[in-house]
């Protein structure tokens, strides 16, 4: 698959390294700086144009007119609007992807309908972020909470803690556990390796375990693998940007928020369009100002300003002087998984959560979601089974009958409107939405291969 992708920024160079590493794709960057393009060509191995991402003879430069999928990442809604038009109408390029950050464009529907701006999809990474967030936030212990079936099943990730009531226990006692809940435990990471999950596997004390859920059953689920926690309350942003002011207005419907701005027009501005948020003028990074403003009592603080050292700072020092649970968002992969293991509580990575709602645009078949998972190194996806029997080498198979590459598991089966866990002898229908969680990426050209029917092709 040829795909084009405009901007080299953070979301840019991530989707770029995800999509290069897949042998199918033949991945072409556009960028004005030439450092970053060369860095990337250094790294990866795809081609580099450089120039405005916009213009009719970059995109031709690039292979627009020969390209499968365009991807408009750059920092300019109004850039990846126009390059997608630019696309659309002198190349026909057939999938046309664009970032679009103000709500300004994306609260008025009608611009990405079929009629009018030639954009696909669109996707907000602040927006993504956002609800990722809000997902943590309402179930306190998660530090990963993933939507499948429209929002019906959730893939949730924890550390298992003692206090939890299946913790030092075998996982065949879920069930007896919980009798009139279907779950399913897909994937357990100990000591950052994987283990497969068994009816005799024992979940023990610091387990990353990942569990799939009806959206209603998941605090239950939760309650096996860590001591329950109260629900959230006071929470204190730092930040009132895109995302922070964007959270505020979320959770001051239910929450008592704080939001700290160091910009004071910034803090004026957002102060008048929040309701009941209390916003404060200052450093979050000002020990005094969390002392005064109690950070002690806060359920969660969230550092989300532009800057990942700020973050990393102002979240270090809230969990030192207090703060139940501290969350900050860190751009570098490898600074969230250093900061994770230490005294900040969720390292929340946006180019991981974005890198998903791409991906489902570029899988073979019909991929429905994808979420990329521990930095990247695993994936969890839902697709819709094509094809019969004759065709298709799952459908009218039983789940034990399907060769799946090993890491690879069948967590629930979508059947119309019912949602169920997928068992060994749980049959595979035609149009069936299936959830699999695969703990090696490097497996999933298998796993696309194998779910493919002959009625499935690329998009």
């Amino acid at each position: 698959m040829k795909i084009v992708i405009l901007g080299a920024g953070q979301v840019g160079r991530t989707a770029a390294y995800q999509l290069a590493r897949e042998e199918a794709n033949e991945v072409t960057v556009v960028d004005t700086n030439e450092t970053l393009l060369r860095d990337l060509q250094d790294r990866l191995d795809i081609r580099t144009v450089c120039g405005n991402a916009s213009y009719p003879t970059i995109l031709e430069a690039a292979g627009a007119k020969e390209a499968d999928i365009l991807v408009a990442l750059t920092s300019s809604d109004e850039t990846n609007m126009m390059a997608c038009e630019v696309a659309y109408t002198l190349y026909r390029t057939p999938t046309k992807i664009a970032r679009i950050r103000s709500a300004e464009y994306t609260r008025h529907a009608k611009l990405f309908s079929a009629e009018a701006l030639s954009v696909d999809v669109w996707i907000s990474p602040e927006q993504l972020v956002t609800e990722y967030i809000e997902r943590l936030i309402r179930y306190p212990g998660a530090l990963q909470v993933l939507d499948f079936a429209d929002g019906r099943v959730r893939l949730v990730g924890l550390s298992a803690r003692k206090g939890g009531l299946l913790v030092g226990q075998a996982l065949r006692n879920l069930r007896a556990h919980i009798p009139n809940t279907e779950g399913r435990v897909v994937a357990i990471y100990r000591n950052g390796r994987s283990v497969l999950p068994t009816g005799d596997t024992v979940i023990e004390d610091g387990d990353e375990v990942f569990f799939l859920a009806a959206k209603d059953d998941i605090k239950r689920f939760m309650i096996e693998m860590r001591k329950e926690e109260k629900p959230v309350r006071r929470v204190v942003i730092a930040g009132g940007g895109h995302i922070g002011f964007a959270l505020a207005k979320q959770l001051e419907k239910s929450n008592q928020v704080k939001l700290i701005e160091r910009d004071p027009m910034r803090a004026r501005r957002i102060s008048e369009q929040l309701e009941s948020a209390i916003v404060l003028e200052g450093d979050a990074a000002d020990e005094e100002l969390l002392i005064e403003e109690n950070i002690d009592s806060c359920d969660v603080f969230c550092a989300l300003t532009n800057s990942e050292e700020a973050n990393i700072l102002s979240a270090m020092l809230a969990k030192r002087l207090g703060a139940a649970k501290v969350m900050a968002l860190i751009n570098k992969p490898s600074y969230a998984e250093l900061m994770q293991s230490g005294s900040i509580d969720v390292a929340i990575s946006p180019q991981t959560i974005t890198i998903g709602s791409l991906l489902a645009h570029v899988r073979r078949g019909d991929v429905v979601r994808v979420h990329s998972l521990r930095r990247g190194a695993a994936e969890a996806l839902e697709t819709i089974i094509h094809g019969d029997h004759r065709s298709s080498r799952v459908v009218g198979k039983r789940i034990e009958e399907i060769e799946l590459p090993e890491g690879a598991a069948i967590g629930c089966i979508v059947r119309g409107t019912e949602v169920f866990m997928a068992h060994h002898d749980t049959v595979v229908q035609a149009d069936d939405h299936v959830v699999l969680f695969i703990t090696d990426r490097r497996h999933v050209d298998r796993v696309e291969r194998l779910f493919l029917g002959e009625t499935s092709g690329r998009r």
